[in-house]
């Protein structure tokens, strides 16, 4: 339990860096040009309030003394990198921040001139004053300055109205690179924050259930998820029940019946089962069995069927049980494989083990000695893949869900991936990070309850230790 607490602080840890390195945001990008330029920086601004975005990243931040302590209120992404190059290259943050801000002033002045006919130049000049926003390489800014300073001389109107605006933009640039201090990049600075910032709300509100809303439609993850959960539960559940109960037997079956005729028919059929993969099998089940140009129209295609909402409870289970035979199937028999597999390696050894040689010597019936001493000490492999098997049952499979178009978890992070939706995504990732930690807690605590020598209290790791040298000795 103590374990399980710094690994989920490192788990979240890892999963909120990933989603601040993703690509993109759910702020507007620079390109949105139906806003005027002022309702746009409103606009930034409120969504970056939103979401949360206007806020530091982390409790706080490790970098030089060249960089101030408030560039993440720069809310956008191209702008504040902009800016951290700069201060990267010339150290005064001073000089850089008065640059930003002649070009921001720059900007607005340019977008309040509304009569476009009688300045000729304006719209290029609004462009290029605009690319400056992204440009932090010396030749590229000098590039784009030269070229205000010809389209001005072009439109004299525009150069008599704004001359003095661009002049004082182009000092701002040359006193960046005059002024500049990069001996401040090589002092280390400790900015603190404290506990208003993003991670510190995204974690506690996790830990509470609230998982935030949806980039894409601003829906809350909760209610995604609810929807999507109920699916993945059916169908991983049935085909793990499914699994345990076929695979424990055969497995079990299969060690007793060592080198038969019987074993070495289970062994090959489970063998040729676990190397089909998955989404093959799945496509050739769909392909051969629901259309009937290919094959036979045998289970009804993709999707969980139109149910009207007045239909029967029998009638709605029938439609989505036939929906749900194939996606089950493939889930099930690649489980299968592999459980029976592991239940046959654990039960062999078992069998060897001197304990059952002296059950068989007392005079035990088979059976006995079989299901009452071998199969408990056998199952530990089995609950060790359980720790796997649990996680999966709830974060669901991908594959098997985009083949036939269920709306379970699989499919709903593949959506929230392709459209960018890093709530869900990131949300399925740390429950997913959950469940596996508390399938292992899980197994732990069966070790113990199936096997009286595992426990884990220091008296009795103590004494078996004891007994382990005793028995070398």
């Amino acid at each position: 339990m103590l374990i399980f607490i710094p690994t989920l602080v490192i788990i979240s840890l890892v999963s909120f860096g990933l989603s601040k390195l993703a690509p993109g945001d759910p702020i507007n990008s620079d390109d949105d040009s139906k806003l005027d330029i002022r309702d746009r920086e409103r606009v930034y601004r409120e969504t970056a309030q939103f979401w949360g975005l206007d806020k530091p990243t982390f409790y706080f931040n490790l970098s030089s003394a060249a960089y101030p302590d408030t560039l993440y209120k720069i809310v956008l992404k191209e702008r504040r990198k902009t800016l951290q190059n700069l201060v990267a290259q010339y150290g005064n943050w001073s000089e850089i921040e008065n640059y930003y801000h002649h070009i921001q002033s720059s900007e607005l002045f340019l977008f309040s001139l509304s009569n476009t006919n009688q300045f000729k130049e304006l719209s290029i000049v609004r462009s290029n004053v605009r690319e400056l926003y992204l440009q932090y390489q010396d030749h590229r800014i000098n590039s784009i300055l030269k070229k205000l300073q010809n389209q001005l001389a072009q439109d004299s109107l525009l150069a008599g109205v704004s001359g003095d605006r661009f002049t004082q933009l182009e000092n701002a640039y040359i006193n960046i690179k005059e002024k500049s201090t990069p001996n401040k990049l090589f002092i280390p600075d400790i900015k603190w924050y404290g506990f208003d910032n993003q991670y510190h709300y995204w974690f506690r509100n996790f830990l509470t259930g609230d998982f935030g809303r949806s980039y894409y439609d601003s829906r809350p993850v909760a209610s995604k998820l609810k929807d999507a959960i109920f699916w993945t539960l059916i169908i991983n559940c049935t085909a793990i029940l499914i699994a345990y109960l076929l695979s424990i037997p055969l497995g079990v079956f299969s060690a007793v019946r060592k080198d038969t005729l019987w074993d070495r028919i289970v062994t090959i059929t489970l063998f040729i089962l676990y190397s089909l993969p998955t989404f093959w099998i799945a496509t050739l089940l769909m392909i051969f069995l629901t259309l009937p140009q290919y094959g036979i129209e045998l289970f009804p295609t993709m999707g969980l069927g139109n149910v009207p909402k007045d239909a029967s409870f029998w009638e709605k289970f029938t439609t989505r049980a036939e929906h749900l035979i194939l996606p089950i199937f493939c889930l099930t028999y690649a489980s299968l494989a592999f459980i029976s597999s592991q239940m046959r390696g654990g039960m062999l050894d078992v069998l060897r083990q001197d304990f059952v040689r002296t059950a068989r010597a007392k005079g035990l019936p088979e059976n006995k000695v079989i299901w009452r001493h071998a199969f408990r000490n056998a199952l530990f492999p089995v609950i060790t893949i359980f720790a796997a098997v649990f996680p999966a049952a709830i974060a669901g499979s991908v594959v098997i869900e985009v083949i036939f178009n269920i709306p379970g978890m699989g499919k709903l992070t593949i959506d929230a991936i392709n459209t960018r939706d890093y709530p869900v995504v990131y949300t399925v990732l740390m429950l997913s990070a959950v469940l596996t930690m508390i399938g292992i807690l899980v197994a732990d605590i069966m070790y113990a309850m199936l096997d009286p020598r595992v426990s884990y209290s220091k008296n009795s790791i103590l004494q078996y230790a004891n007994l382990q040298r005793i028995r070398i000795l």
